[in-house]
């Protein structure tokens, strides 16, 4: 699996698997599945209401803990004590030791106050990359000007419609990885039948959605997109045996 280097040298894969808006009833399931198709890298929060059952499936799973790559995110009760707490609760909804990846989901409340409890959990080790999402260019800006810690990762919409080269510029320069929500547009807009995805996916006997992970790794945007079927996790982790021509980026806009 290729892998992102975030700071510290914390290597993160590429390709993860999404939980979001999959119900807590079938996310055990899912995440067991998309564990034996070959994802290491499990994107939940606390907002999913599916911790606890991401938790179980790492547990049934049997897979070492160093082998896997957990993300998850703080959106309530934003500030210095509210992030301790929603930590603590993450940690023991996971019924992990430390999170690879621990986000502010949002730019909401006392964001600061938020990131200095993180950054003291960073220090100590129990969260190993630090970042945000969907903190846009003028926020992120001004977060990386006025915290000592930069966040590691910057998780935004970005796919094919909302393509974002910019924004990735910028938060690059700052020092900032920028990951992808939404890769496939939440199925809008008839992102699956695109004319123009589906003639670069027949040269490579590909799917669309196969080329737009392909495209978002060929971007160096690390992705994790979301499926409760088995098939469909299969599909979306077969993207590593092709590579699209410099005529097939430029066609997805790249």
């Amino acid at each position: 699996m290729q892998t992102i280097t975030l700071h510290k040298g914390v290597k993160m894969p590429i390709l993860g698997f999404g939980t979001f808006q999959i119900e807590p009833k079938d996310t055990q399931r899912c995440v067991e599945q998309a564990l034996e198709v070959g994802y290491r890298h499990i994107d939940t929060a606390a907002a999913y209401n599916n911790e606890k059952e991401v938790g179980l499936a790492i547990k049934a799973s049997g897979i070492k803990r160093e082998e896997l790559f957990i993300t998850t995110k703080l959106i309530s009760d934003m500030s210095e004590e509210g992030a301790k707490r929603g930590f603590e609760k993450s940690l023991n909804n996971l019924d992990l030791e430390y999170i690879d990846l621990y986000l502010l989901h949002m730019p909401y409340g006392d964001v600061y106050g938020a990131w200095r409890s993180l950054g003291r959990f960073y220090n100590e080790g129990r969260i190993k990359a630090l970042g945000v999402s969907n903190f846009m260019p003028d926020r992120i800006t001004d977060f990386c000007l006025h915290n000592a810690i930069k966040p590691s990762i910057n998780q935004i919409e970005l796919h094919p419609f909302y393509q974002k080269h910019h924004t990735q510029k910028l938060n690059a320069d700052l020092g900032v990885q920028v990951a992808s929500w939404a890769s496939f547009a939440e199925g809008q807009n008839g992102i699956f039948s695109n004319a123009i995805l589906k003639n670069i996916g027949a040269k490579y006997g590909k799917t669309p959605a196969q080329v737009i992970l392909r495209w978002l790794i060929e971007r160096k945007i690390p992705a994790i997109p979301k499926t409760t079927h088995k098939e469909r996790m299969r599909e979306n982790f077969n993207v590593f045996d092709f590579k699209l021509d410099t005529d097939d980026m430029s066609d997805c806009g790249a």
